[in-house]
């Protein structure tokens, strides 16, 4: 679990306070991964203080983070800094704290980022590391995962010195988060929910941070009378909510055959989530149900016939990462999942999307 946690709206304004303790001298930086969507927003940058070799390095979000993006910063790092930082900060949605957490993991863990995508594969500590949310859903905050885009896969490097040291909740960095991808990442939470308590896992601990998430979701998405900072606020605490129901239980479905989409045609982690979600009643009933309410109530329109020009050898590859993913599909369907998931049951689905 993240072991300290600040919350409130204006907390950004926090950060040299807390990172101050952890200075390692002068030549030992802090780093900051920054989403590049903020790169001359002097609203948030100005706000970050910069002493001796510390640095911003401003993330492009368009794709997913890959395991070679990851090797190239962290060797950016050895290359240029005669000893370790004092620390990583990631600063924005999902991406840039997958980032992160990775190259804090990276740092102190010899040899190529693919070889720990798995789970447990980590056998050092990462260095110190703190994650800002600018925008909510992911869960990246809380989670032990960071996810990764490799040479034969899409998985995270899932570890115990995976989630960070300090996380900073200001739901007040959320603010000019486009709508649709404010849906796509607010539903990427709700699937999160929906996954977790209709899962094989579940257990007391997931189930009371589940049922809170699936809460707050329900009222944010499906409410009018909530102010813009009151929806600003829960969704926070939802993604964070959402985000521990799954650290102690699973995802399923939707999150399996979204690797596949994320793998094969590069469709981002929330609005791939949307696509596959939206096909899952057999799965998911009372879930899609409430998911098609809440698209339709915000007006949300989704992707169509992405896999429509596919050939057989690429609905076979989005087939294999989903096959892959075996602990959400026991999670889904239990231990005798692969009596009922077949590849003719995924390419269906696939098909349809």
């Amino acid at each position: 679990m993240v072991s300290r946690i600040v919350f409130g709206r204006g907390s950004f304004n926090q950060l040299d306070e807390i990172l101050a303790p952890k200075r390692n001298g002068r030549n030992a930086p802090f780093i900051f991964y920054v989403d590049e969507v903020f790169k001359g927003n002097h609203w948030l940058t100005s706000r970050i203080t910069l002493s001796y070799k510390d640095k911003i390095i401003y993330v492009p979000t368009k794709e997913e983070p890959k395991t070679s993006q990851i090797d190239q910063l962290v060797e950016d790092v050895i290359l240029e800094f005669s000893e370790l930082p004092s620390g990583i900060i990631g600063i924005g949605g999902g991406i840039v704290m997958d980032v992160a957490k990775a190259v804090s993991l990276m740092l102190t863990n010899k040899g190529q980022s693919k070889d720990y995508q798995g789970w447990d594969l980590i056998k050092n500590p990462a260095i110190y590391h703190v994650g800002i949310p600018t925008i909510s859903g992911t869960g990246a905050e809380v989670s032990r995962t960071t996810i990764l885009t490799g040479p034969d896969r899409k998985l995270g490097i899932n570890s115990d010195y995976t989630p960070f040291d300090q996380v900073i909740l200001d739901p007040e960095l959320t603010k000019d988060v486009p709508k649709n991808q404010w849906f796509y990442t607010g539903m990427d939470c709700f699937v999160h929910c929906v996954e977790s308590l209709n899962g094989t896992y579940l257990n007391a601990f997931s189930k009371t941070y589940g049922e809170k998430a699936y809460e707050l979701c329900q009222e944010i998405f499906l409410s009018d009378n909530l102010t813009e900072e009151e929806s600003q606020d829960k969704l926070m605490m939802a993604s964070w909510h959402g985000g521990m129901s799954i650290a102690y239980s699973q995802v399923g479905v939707a999150h399996a055959m979204s690797y596949g989409l994320g793998y094969l045609l590069g469709v981002k982690h929330g609005i791939g989530n949307c696509i596959v979600f939206d096909h899952l009643e057999d799965f998911y009933p009372e879930g899609v149900a409430m998911f098609k309410k809440m698209k339709e109530q915000h007006g949300v329109e989704l992707p169509q016939g992405i896999c429509a020009d596919l050939d057989e050898n690429q609905f076979n590859t989005m087939i294999d990462v989903a096959l892959s993913l075996e602990p959400l599909w026991e999670n889904a369907i239990g231990k005798n999942w692969k009596t009922k998931i077949t590849r003719e049951v995924l390419l269906k689905l696939y098909q349809k999307m």
